[in-house]
This record gives structure tokens, sequence and C-alpha cells, in this order.
């Protein structure tokens, strides 16, 4: 069966992205990372999802003590509704799936997986630079480029299947897939429910209002 590593962040898109790896087959390693967020709620969610799909999953422990994010630094207000953004939001972490993704990479090649899924999208999103197509085709090319399995011809691919999706059709091909969306939390938030106000809190409300669907996270 073919290995395959998924970045998991216990939100819809990842959680979506785990599936439907799972779905095609693939022998499935999920890789959490706790970084310093400012709650530890979708780590937890991370692996109760991982849990529930019986797929093993790798937490990374990592710092970023410089922070430079309101995702990690407490002491930045979160913003509050779209219309406050302008350009790339106080949210964006700096170079995140850029280290995500390489030690994604070093993991994939230790255990001989040829695909690394990551749930990015690239239509409702927030914004953020690393989330873009061209930034995903450059990493292919690293990939091959920095790699022994890349220089002896065995490719890491890059897969992101929900690079140019809605966030509704997301959430329609999840249902179809199972996936327990009442488990996922995507809110910048870690209160006990989600706020409702921050910019992942609107992106899914609006995901799941276009598919007619019903949020089950939601009481």
């Amino acid at each position: 069966m073919k290995k395959a590593v998924v970045l998991l962040s216990g939100g819809l898109d990842s959680a979506t992205t785990l599936y439907l790896a799972m779905s095609k087959g693939f022998d499935v390693r999920a890789l959490v990372f706790r970084y310093g967020q400012r709650h530890d709620r979708e780590v937890r969610q991370a692996l109760a999802i991982a849990r529930r799909a019986k797929c093993p999953a790798h937490v990374l422990k990592i710092e970023l003590p410089w922070k430079g994010s309101a995702l990690l630094d407490s002491s930045k207000p979160l913003p509050q509704g779209r219309k406050q953004m302008r350009g790339i939001p106080s949210t964006y972490v700096p170079a995140r799936n850029t280290i995500f993704l390489g030690f994604a990479l070093s993991y994939a090649e230790s255990i001989g997986a040829a695909h690394i899924f990551i749930g990015a999208n690239a239509l409702d999103y927030s914004g953020y630079p690393d989330c873009r197509p061209r930034y995903y085709k450059a990493w292919q090319g690293l990939a091959k480029l920095a790699t022994k399995s890349g220089v002896e011809g065995r490719r890491i691919k890059i897969e992101t299947p929900l690079l140019r999706l809605k966030k509704s059709q997301i959430i329609r091909l999840g249902i179809k897939l199972g996936v327990p969306y009442e488990m996922t939390w995507s809110c910048y938030q870690g209160a006990k429910e989600p706020c409702g106000r921050c910019d992942s809190c609107l992106l899914r409300a609006k995901g799941f209002m276009e598919a007619g669907v019903k949020d089950p996270a939601l009481r």
C-alpha cells in the first residue's frame, strides 16, 4: 500500500484531506504541529480526528519564539470580521507552510512515503501567500531538488486536492467521505464554542451556508 503523510491541523480542510487520502487507498500518517498557537484546541481536535479515522498521528512540537503573528502572540488582537482586512491579515504566521512542509518532506522521505497531502485552499481563504498555486508548484520543484529521493528519481509529490475548490465544495466532498465535521475546529479563539466573528469562523459559516448544510460543530 502506498504511504502518504497528511498535514492535519484539526480544521475542516485538513480533516477532509485526511479522509480523501484514505479513500484513495493510501497508508496515511498524520503530522500534527504544536507550534506555539495561542490555544491548544486545534491540536486536541486533530488527534481526536486521527483516532476516529484510525490513522497514526505524530505530534511535532516546535517553537517560533520570534512570534510575528496574532495566532502566536496573545497580546495582539485577533481581527474581527472580513471587512477589517486589508492585505495579508495579522493571523498570517511567517513562512508557516514552508516550515510545515519542510518537516513533512523529511518525514515522508524517512518512511518511504511518495506523497504529502496538505489541505491548502486558494479560493475561500484568508489571503495567505503560502496558499497560492504557484507556491506549491515551486515546492514541488524544491522537493525534487533537495532530497535524496528526488535526485534518485523517486519523486515525493505535494498533493493539494482542495486548492481550487470553494469551501462549500469541500464540505460536500467531506460529507460524502464521512468526515466528522462536528469534531473539527476552525476558530482562531480557543474558547468552549467558536466565536463566530473571526475570519476563519466566517469562511466556515459561508461554506456551510452555500452547501445548504447545518454546521454540526455548532449547537
